[in-house]
């Protein structure tokens, strides 16, 4: 939603102030321009990304709108879902987990975290290291937080290549717009002879390129890249949470303690009080 907002503001305010100031806003629709320096960066934009980025750049900007499900009650969940899996580990040996990890959409426990369990890549990671920890196979927390590492740096530059993506196209916008603009040139000199409101509609016009160039970088492309870099950290910081949870109980702490390291590793924007995540740990 903040985004659609600051949108709002920024071509408002450039509108309103050009207004204002007694312009035109016809003047500045120059639809023939958009086509020049919007196909020229998304045609640059594909030579320059592989399919697979393309693709995540475009998956990511419906998220944009729908804001960062990263919240307080989503972090709650997880870490009460993380509770009750090392809890009944706990109770009943590590093996009685090997039916809740092996089929995780069968499982009474994650049943009964409905947002986590449709969440793919988080039941991945948390199944995978559950895995290794009820198999044995990985008994120092050293080790095991060695390998999350290895994930986690991977998924970090892989959710990181769509906002790079974006941010090269807003870094090449006000090239493209003075190539819009040059072009709106070439056209006024060939009409050098006509009469003067002519060659001051193409000058205005080759004007309005170098604008829009300006504008699309820094008033929206740019801020959309970043928006789409603050919702890759977000997701690289829940399962931050989850790894410092899983690695707490791997040195041995109580479930209890265990969920409590998760907590602290919680920005302090989302992150539940202590009793916050107690309460909500009994209900469930």
């Amino acid at each position: 939603m903040n985004v659609l907002v600051g949108i709002l503001v920024v071509f408002g305010s450039v509108a309103g102030g050009f207004t204002l100031l007694g312009g035109n806003l016809l003047a500045l629709w120059q639809p023939f321009e958009l086509v020049v320096i919007g196909g020229a960066a998304f045609g640059a934009f594909c030579i320059s990304n592989p399919i697979k980025v393309i693709k995540a750049a475009a998956a990511s900007l419906p998220a944009l709108l729908k804001g960062s499900k990263y919240k307080k009650s989503l972090y709650m969940d997880a870490l009460a879902l993380v509770y009750d899996l090392l809890a009944k580990a706990r109770k009943e040996g590590m093996m009685s987990l090997e039916a809740d990890v092996e089929e995780p959409d069968k499982s009474p426990i994650f049943e009964k975290y409905p947002v986590i369990a449709h969440d793919h890549h988080a039941v991945e990671f948390l199944t995978d290291y559950l895995r290794f920890m009820v198999s044995g196979s990985i008994k120092n927390a050293f080790e095991l937080e060695n390998l999350m590492d290895v994930e986690l740096d991977t998924h970090h530059e892989e959710g990181a290549q769509p906002a790079s993506a974006l941010s090269r196209v807003a870094d090449g916008l006000p090239g493209f717009g003075i190539v819009a603009a040059v072009l709106g040139i070439v056209i006024t000199m060939g009409a050098l002879d006509g009469p003067a409101k002519e060659i001051g509609h193409h000058v205005a016009s080759a004007l309005v390129g170098t604008f829009l160039g300006i504008l699309l970088a820094y008033g929206l492309i740019g801020p959309v890249a970043t928006s789409v870099e603050h919702l890759a950290r977000d997701e690289a910081q829940f399962f931050k949470v989850i790894k410092t949870a899983l690695l707490a109980s791997q040195q041995g702490y109580s479930p209890q303690i265990a969920v409590e390291f998760g907590r602290k590793a919680i920005f302090s924007t989302e992150r539940p009080s202590f009793r916050e995540l107690e309460e909500h740990v009994k209900r469930k």
